[in-house]
């Protein structure tokens, strides 16, 4: 990104390496500050009348004018007190203080980023990109009371650190190497090495929800790829074992940035690999379509969310990521599995390891809060190996499992009612005022999700049968039940009532299902041979949802599968 600053769509984005303040007179100086207040003025104007013809003086200046005037204005403010300034803005006190209050909670209502190079800049690190942008916090915080307090001629009696800089910084490089002629249009594209999010990061996007499914296209989405490289970035991103390349518009900056707390960030020497998987996220291609294609030449699995209003949610990002790697799993001989997986360790040593299988608000995640609290006493340790997507494969005759993602992406709902504030100071916080509104917070270390582990009971989450506990069932019927990936659907996607997904996951299975049949053969066949509890888990979430009583007990029975 050339540009300085970037201010559209609620967000902004500054740009380390054209413009970074050093100190106050500098910052207020700049032709960046003087864009943003000049932005702030054009707001004004359907806004805040009052305001807008202060910053105008009564329509004197056209908004451009007005923010050099008012910038001319805050520099002389800086360094005298209010009484030394013969200033028309000096005169009208109360409506000065009601701007300074408003320009400053209006940047804070934007979404903020930085982004700088690390390519150039001799002895690069974190501690160069963290000291960079928390100078700048400091800045605008500072510059903030000291214009407030000048403005009341007193000062203030209580300090609020709050993040007045950015919501996350991130630096990038670009890529070296070219894998294939027909991707050079990607090539340009600013590659993210280091993030660093601002936690809690509290997001407000446009959508709450995902609609439609991710459907196979018999072209390549590069080949009507319409980005320009200077409005667009990639992060490389490790999704289960496999190296995913995420190329996203900056519109989606926050959903792209987000994704640092669930998938594991590739390493610059890894991304200048051949990826498995690319994903285009917010392509101006006026199809409106989350598609995916298959580029046998070259191997890669390529995904492509069309730029549209609807797709600001982070979780058509999440699930096309998923669905690649689905995909590119099964043409390897692992099965992908929907679901939740957690090793659990007891006081007395005792351990193991639990999957639960199911698509959306089934009752995955919630069984598993529930376990830990009815199990809060006598459960020593909890390992998260995945929360949403997983696989099983078989090695030496033994089924394993291994995980997706480093953290999970949850609805706030779903947790006991204390979680989303045990875990806000690392978390990102989307759309809390929504109904769906969601986390993601990191979960596990990468290590863990793609090491190998025992699978000791396999059960299917059943929401919309009136049944309670934890039922071990004939092999066969439980692969016939997941096959059929029934489910009431919760709301939490565009489905509503009772629906049937194969194998309960759209997210590959659904779309390759001559590909995904003869591994659910193959797995569910190692499992029995292995003598893994197969069964089903009844979370009765499909009747009342805010009665917990099938979790409690389907949580109480599972504890004592462990206890056994």
């Amino acid at each position: 990104m050339e540009k300085k600053i970037s201010i559209s769509n609620n967000q902004v984005i500054l740009n380390y390496n054209k413009a970074y303040p050093k100190d106050r007179q500098e910052f207020l100086a700049s032709k960046t500050f003087q864009v943003y207040i000049q932005y702030f003025i054009s707001s004004q104007k359907e806004k805040n009348v009052d305001l807008y013809k202060y910053l105008t003086q009564d329509g004197k200046y056209d908004s451009q004018e007005a923010a050099a005037e008012f910038t001319h204005f805050l520099r002389l403010l800086s360094v005298f007190k209010m009484d030394e300034i013969r200033n028309d803005y000096a005169l009208d006190e109360k409506h000065l203080l009601d701007t300074i209050e408003e320009i400053y909670k209006s940047w804070r209502d934007l979404q903020r980023f930085a982004v700088m190079s690390s390519e150039n800049i001799d002895g690069f690190g974190v501690n160069t990109l963290v000291a960079r942008d928390s100078a700048v916090n400091s800045l605008f915080l500072r510059t903030y009371r000291l214009f407030e307090e000048r403005a009341m001629h007193r000062r203030n009696v209580v300090y609020r650190q709050a993040q007045a800089g950015t919501n996350a910084c991130f630096s990038v490089y670009r890529h070296k190497n070219l894998w294939d002629p027909q991707y050079e249009a990607l090539m340009n594209i600013p590659v993210i090495d280091t993030v660093m999010l601002r936690t809690p990061m509290i997001l407000h996007p446009k959508s709450s929800k995902r609609e439609g499914v991710i459907n196979e296209t018999d072209t390549n989405p590069i080949t009507y790829f319409a980005g320009d490289p200077e409005e667009w970035f990639c992060f490389p991103c490790k999704v289960g074992k496999l190296l995913c390349f995420v190329y996203f518009n900056t519109k989606y900056i926050a959903s792209a940035l987000s994704m640092a707390n669930l998938f594991e960030l590739a390493s610059r020497e890894e991304s200048e690999q051949k990826p498995d998987l690319i994903c285009i996220y917010g392509n101006p291609d006026d199809r409106n379509e989350t598609q995916f294609y298959h580029d046998e030449a070259n191997d890669i699995w390529v995904g492509c969310i069309s730029d549209h209003p609807r797709v600001e949610y982070f979780g058509y990002l999440k699930k096309m990521c998923l669905t690649l790697h689905n995909l590119a799993m099964m043409q390897r001989g692992w099965l992908p599995i929907h679901g939740a997986f957690v090793n659990i360790t007891l006081n007395d040593g005792r351990r193991k390891g639990l999957m639960l299988m199911g698509d959306s608000g089934a009752g995955k995640s919630e069984s598993i809060e529930a376990l830990k609290a009815v199990g809060h006493d006598i459960i020593r340790d909890i390992e998260v190996v995945f929360d949403d997507m997983g696989t099983i494969h078989v090695e030496d005759g033994v089924p394993y499992g291994q995980g997706t993602e480093i953290g999970a992406f949850v609805r706030l709902d779903d947790l006991d009612p204390g979680t989303p504030y045990r875990d806000m100071d690392r978390a990102v916080i989307m759309g809390p005022e929504n109904p769906n509104a969601r986390m993601v917070v990191p979960a596990s270390p990468y290590r863990v999700v793609v090491h190998n582990h025992t699978i000791d009971l396999f059960a299917y989450a059943n929401n919309y049968t009136d049944e309670y506990g934890l039922k071990q069932r004939p092999i066969e019927d439980v692969k016939e039940t997941c096959k059929q990936g029934k489910r009431m659907a919760l709301g939490t996607t565009q489905e509503v009532g009772i629906s049937t997904t194969y194998f309960a996951n759209p997210f590959g299975p659904m779309q390759k299902q001559e590909l995904c049949e003869p591994l659910i053969d193959k797995m569910f066949q190692c499992m029995k041979d292995n003598g893994v509890f197969v069964g089903e888990i009844y979370t009765h979430l499909g009747f009342d949802r805010a009665n917990r009583k099938g979790l409690d007990i389907a949580a109480k029975e599972l504890l004592e599968f462990i206890k056994k």
